[in-house]
């Protein structure tokens, strides 16, 4: 998809939708199905099957709770797959163009620039922390719950630093608030086409199936 804008808009609009019900997550799973390159385009599989893990063992629980376990599973499924869509497909600079065509050059501009900076942050942590676990696998450590808890601390560690780094060099540069930059965007028939399914599962979460059958008859 190479419109930012719809991109974005479809990722809101899924959300709610899988959210929604499980009509609307599988409407999703759908959509994912049809636009979306799937399993080839996700860059950090291992980071997508453990939370995929989680979400089972939270499920399990729920059931074993006597709640709707599985209706929780599918709609955290459906929004872990858009969720996952954007990330891949996000650009340097999409946060920053898109928020800038929605509020102007100052609220925009460092909305889009905070988007960005999160964005760039989440890549260093995942990739920080499959050097974690390479040296971890070097020492003759086995990885397991023990480690990720210091794991865990040395990310947050090197988190907080990276962004007083950032702040030092922005405050270092003058930057005070807002920003100049005229965004350009290019929108395919296929991104209209994503964009509209998306109103359509939207849609079709928030209309109850037996309603649906009853209409058609």
């Amino acid at each position: 998809m190479q419109d930012p804008r719809i991109r974005l808009l479809c990722a809101f609009l899924l959300s709610f939708a899988a959210f929604a019900s499980v009509t609307g997550a599988v409407a999703v799973f759908v959509w994912w199905l049809a636009f979306t390159p799937q399993w080839q385009s996700i860059r950090h599989r291992t980071a997508l099957l453990t939370t995929l893990v989680l979400f089972v063992i939270v499920a399990g629980v729920m059931i074993l709770a006597g709640s709707d376990g599985l209706s929780y599973l599918v709609r955290m499924i459906a929004i872990l797959l858009v969720g996952t869509w954007v990330y891949d497909e996000s650009c340097t600079g999409d946060f920053l163009s898109v928020g800038t065509w929605l509020f102007g050059t100052r609220i925009g501009f460092e909305a889009g620039m905070i988007a960005g900076m999160a964005m760039q942050m989440a890549t260093g942590l995942s990739e920080d922390f499959r050097r974690i676990r390479i040296a971890t696998g070097l020492k003759g450590q086995p990885w397991g719950i023990r480690s990720i808890v210091p794991a865990g601390r040395i990310l947050i560690h090197d988190a907080l630093r990276r962004a007083d780094e950032t702040a030092e060099v922005l405050a270092m540069r003058g930057y005070r608030d807002g920003g100049t930059i005229c965004p350009h965007f290019h929108t395919t028939l296929h991104d209209a086409m994503a964009g509209t399914c998306a109103a359509v599962a939207l849609v079709l979460a928030y209309i109850p199936v037996s309603e649906f059958f009853i209409l058609n008859r």
